[in-house]
């Protein structure tokens, strides 16, 4: 058959390629053998090696433990270690919280406290030492904060406007007083913790507006999560807390970004005018960008029809541009890109393919780089002593009196009931990431110190696991007074 002689023919030949090369290969090294050693007038680093191939004086075991030790060093190969842990007890801690009906974000918020000088640093230092060098930490926070500004960018998406006008009467009252009430608290006790536990090169004020940003923030991805997994979204109270830590987010991080031009301004001056260039900012994006931004994304998109990878490019390149100018501007980048999110187009079907492209990766993978980042800076074992753990425990109080308390009494003002009302406050206590996201923002500022930085990362842990057992609390009052109106 003419096919299967042409198979013999490609197969002879093949053989007689491999047997001109291998000759030729094997003719050229030894002639090679032949040559003269090199000569150089350059002194010889290398270390001797013996006769068994390992270094003079060294067991050939030694010798290749000490290779891997070397290769270790390299930053890729350590970033790779670093990332493949980070992930796998992040994904690890995620799972075993979601069993006890706990978001997965606070396992996340856990491991990476476990990855840091407060567990894996305290029971095995050498190991933390090893995989976790203040010299490579400079790539993991880069990353992390990469993963901050999509997360905020989703945030900021998420964010219906609409929603907001539509139940801003009902709500706004409540939203302001758990806002304004932590607030006013947090400002007031930062007279007990300023001389001793404020960044050595803050100004009072500084540290106390921040302390209370950091006793009224709630999450609103958190919170918005958690009614969907109770199934609480539709519901008057699911729809009123939305709202609520809605408003509560615009007007903590528009706090926030006037408290951070604050602190890296040198003078009144300075400060005036980034506040006003980021007012201008903001105008510009709410009011010429936003109109605008549907018709130049369905430019990207025309050539597939469909939002693809022209679409993902564009909106990247937003971000990344919109974090650039707010970062330039003297303020974090992160308000830009949670911008960038706030004015994206309003159709369903975008705003999904943009959660399924970045959300999705940033949520697996950034994400808990920023946790573990967090964990790498949160010692623990700095609270010390009695007077530190009464002080973190009053922290906890206060942010949750403050939060909890005065979201509770405001909407009972406004005719609604006790039950609902407790489970409002429950919800708007709800700290988790977004708190996180603040106290590095103060961390990296000088404003918080180490210790009271462990603190906050404790007060934020607490109140956000508090959220479901208050939630299940209240739901067992709502069904104990129905049974108690219909007696069987």
């Amino acid at each position: 058959m003419p096919g299967r002689e042409g198979l013999v023919k490609r197969f002879l030949f093949y053989l007689l390629v491999l047997v001109v090369f291998g000759l030729g290969i094997s003719l050229t090294l030894e002639q090679g053998r032949k040559l003269p050693a090199p000569h150089s007038t350059e002194p010889n680093l290398q270390p001797k090696l013996s006769s068994a191939g390992g270094v003079a004086g060294v067991e050939p075991s030694a010798s290749h433990l000490a290779n891997l030790r070397e290769n270790f060093q390299d930053p890729l190969t350590r970033l790779f270690v670093q990332l493949i842990l980070i992930v796998m007890v992040a994904r690890l801690c995620g799972t075993l919280t979601m069993r006890i009906r706990q978001p997965a974000v606070i396992g996340e918020m856990v491991a990476g406290i476990l990855l840091g000088p407060s567990l894996l640093g305290w029971v095995w230092p050498g190991l933390f030492q090893f995989i976790f060098p203040p010299s490579s930490l400079g790539a993991l926070r880069l990353f992390s904060q990469i993963g901050v500004c999509l997360f905020m960018f989703v945030v900021g998406m998420e964010l219906d406007v609409a929603q907001l006008k539509q139940q801003a009467r009902t709500a706004v009252l409540v939203s302001q007083v758990s806002i304004l009430l932590p607030y006013l608290l947090g400002v007031m006790i930062s007279l007990v913790l300023y001389p001793t536990l404020a960044g050595p090169k803050t100004t009072f004020a500084v540290f106390a507006l921040f302390i209370g940003i950091s006793m009224s923030i709630t999450a609103f991805p958190v919170l918005a999560r958690i009614l969907e997994e109770r199934g609480l979204t539709k519901t008057p109270l699911g729809s009123t807390a939305i709202v609520c830590a809605a408003t509560d987010d615009v007007t903590a991080w528009s706090i926030l970004a006037l408290i951070v031009a604050i602190a890296k301004a040198k003078s009144v001056a300075s400060a005036a005018f980034s506040i006003g260039l980021v007012v201008l900012f903001v105008f510009l994006m709410l009011f010429w960008v936003k109109p605008r931004l549907p018709r130049w994304i369905g430019r990207a998109a025309h050539d597939g029809g469909a939002p693809g990878k022209g679409v993902t490019a564009s909106v990247l390149i937003f971000i990344f541009a919109s974090a650039l100018a707010t970062d330039l501007m003297g303020i974090h980048a992160l308000f830009g890109s949670f911008l960038a999110g706030v004015v994206m187009p309003a159709r369903g079907e975008f705003r999904e393919f943009l959660k399924l492209r970045l959300e999705n990766f940033s949520s697996v993978f950034l994400l808990p780089l920023f946790f573990a980042f967090t964990g790498l800076r949160t010692q623990i074992g700095l609270l010390n002593d009695t007077n530190g753990w009464l002080i973190c425990a009053g922290l906890i109080l206060i942010a949750t009196l403050g939060k909890l308390g005065g979201a509770m009494f405001t909407a009972r003002l406004t005719g609604v009931g006790w039950i609902d009302s407790f489970a409002l406050g429950a919800l708007t206590n709800t700290r988790g990431l977004v708190e996180l996201i603040a106290l590095n923002i103060g961390y990296d500022l000088g404003i918080l110190s180490p210790r009271i930085f462990a603190m906050l990362v404790i007060m934020a842990l607490v109140t956000t696991c508090m959220t479901g057992p208050l939630l299940t609390l209240s739901d067992r009052l709502r069904v104990r007074r129905s049974l108690a109106a219909y007696p069987a």
